[in-house]
């Protein structure tokens, strides 16, 4: 009888031992919304949150999931997504034809043409070396220079750079003191334009351009040594032209001609690359000008609007949210998303890559690269959460991927919009609470 009961104790022993065990590995949704609900910084503002289970695909605890918000550069993960299910391995940078002795080509939107960073020069060798005369057609894109909601006084500030067609260098001038403290201008095309103005008195030494023209002007004041500063150019087909001539060195003439559905493309850069310069500093000139690139291979004109239809009726159907959509940067306050519809999309993303590491490899990496290189830190050197930032005044936002300490791979969309405190006073609870789900399970 006494060995039955033992026999008896030790099973239910080893039950309980086995149940436990499997209870501590599990995510505890009280524990979780346990760190909201005593987060002063979390309750001074409106807060949304959404972790899933990628493995056991469920979602673990939501917060404030089905309402939107202003998604700031969370916006480029659609961006991102549309891309992939419309661009190739390369990204499309010019349209053209050759009729005798001239070459003919449009703009495709492409980002990387001579790009500071991303330097795309298989298009300009091209023209370059094609022997022919060259006419540039613009007209493709007939749209608006900024997108839908954007701010206009932020026209002369780098991250807002006019959206074009074909443009060249990033469409942003750098002004810069050179070794002689002289005030130089990049590309050397736009020094005509630079002009010091003794009427213009700001605080420290800027430059500013005129709203609707390329007149740079600066101050009569000392020019500091390390002066630089980056701002964007007023496009247009004229500018477009004259730049290519500088660079080519060559004869580029405009020419208004309807694209014929023959027209050939020619490819620049590794789409990868774009990308990642897309979602790691989070380059807003990069995202409008990839959606342009995606509506190349589909329209016969440049149109955000129609790519992102294109995108909402037949990739972003089943998000269980219909997305208000706008632009491709997240410069729009327009822009309104649910925290479980970029989980959605999340989801979508690996699904469509089918490489983890892949994608891991494009987002900013906490504690190692981007936009979250100084806010994390590493496990063992290594990082554990890959995630796009969004932040507008008021606004701070990451959605992305997680692994804990014991390998649980989830998704989260963390928003934050409304908030009267520092930005860093809320990005420092946000990592905090981040960190709490990575360390804990």
């Amino acid at each position: 009888m006494q060995g039955k009961v033992y026999i008896i104790l030790v099973v239910v022993l080893s039950l309980f031992i086995t149940f436990h065990d499997a209870d501590a590995g599990k995510i505890r949704k009280r524990k979780i919304k346990k760190q909201f609900k005593h987060s002063q910084v979390m309750n001074n503002h409106f807060t949304g949150f959404a972790l899933y289970d990628l493995d056991n695909k469920k979602m673990i605890y939501e917060l404030n999931a089905d309402k939107y918000f202003t998604p700031a550069s969370n916006t480029k993960l659609f961006t991102f997504y549309t891309c992939l299910k419309m661009l190739g391995d390369s990204v499309p940078a010019l349209k053209y034809i050759i009729r005798n002795d001239s070459l003919v080509f449009w703009g495709t939107g492409d980002p990387s043409f001579l790009h500071s960073d991303l330097r795309g020069t298989n298009a300009c060798d091209f023209l370059k070396r094609s022997g022919k005369k060259l006419f540039f057609s613009p007209g493709n894109y007939n749209s608006t220079f900024f997108g839908a909601g954007w701010a206009w006084d932020d026209y002369n500030d780098y991250y807002q750079a006019e959206i074009t067609e074909l443009p060249i260098e990033d469409n942003v001038a750098v002004v810069y003191a050179d070794k002689n403290d002289s005030l130089q201008i990049s590309p050397s095309y736009l020094k005509r334009y630079l002009k010091c103005d003794t009427l213009f008195h700001p605080a420290k030494f800027t430059v500013r351009r005129d709203f609707a023209g390329n007149t740079f002007v600066y101050p009569f004041m000392p020019l500091p040594k390390t002066f630089k500063q980056e701002i964007p150019w007023k496009t247009s087909a004229e500018l477009t032209a004259a730049l290519l001539q500088d660079t080519l060195k060559l004869p580029v003439n405009i020419i208004h001609l309807a694209m014929p559905a023959g027209a050939k493309t020619l490819y620049n850069t590794n789409a990868d690359s774009v990308y990642k310069r897309m979602l790691q500093p989070s380059d807003n000139f990069i995202a409008e000008q990839l959606l342009l690139a995606c509506s190349s291979t589909r329209f016969k004109t440049l149109s955000t609007d129609s790519v992102i239809n294109y995108s909402k009726a037949h990739f972003l159907n089943d998000l269980p949210d219909s997305v208000q959509w706008v632009d491709g940067s997240g410069l729009s306050r327009y822009n309104l998303f649910t925290p479980r519809d970029i989980i959605g999309l999340l989801c979508k993303i690996l699904d469509e890559v089918k490489n983890e590491d892949l994608v891991h490899s494009l987002l900013p990496a906490g504690g190692a690269a981007g936009s979250i290189k100084r806010i994390y830190k590493t496990e063992n050197g290594k990082p554990f959460v890959w995630a796009k930032t969004g932040s507008l005044s008021n606004n701070y936002n990451q959605s992305g991927y997680l692994v804990t300490k014991k390998g649980k791979r989830l998704a989260f969309s963390f928003m934050n919009n409304n908030s009267i405190q520092q930005d860093t006073v809320v990005r420092n609870e946000l990592v905090r609470i981040v960190t709490f789900i990575h360390d804990s399970y």
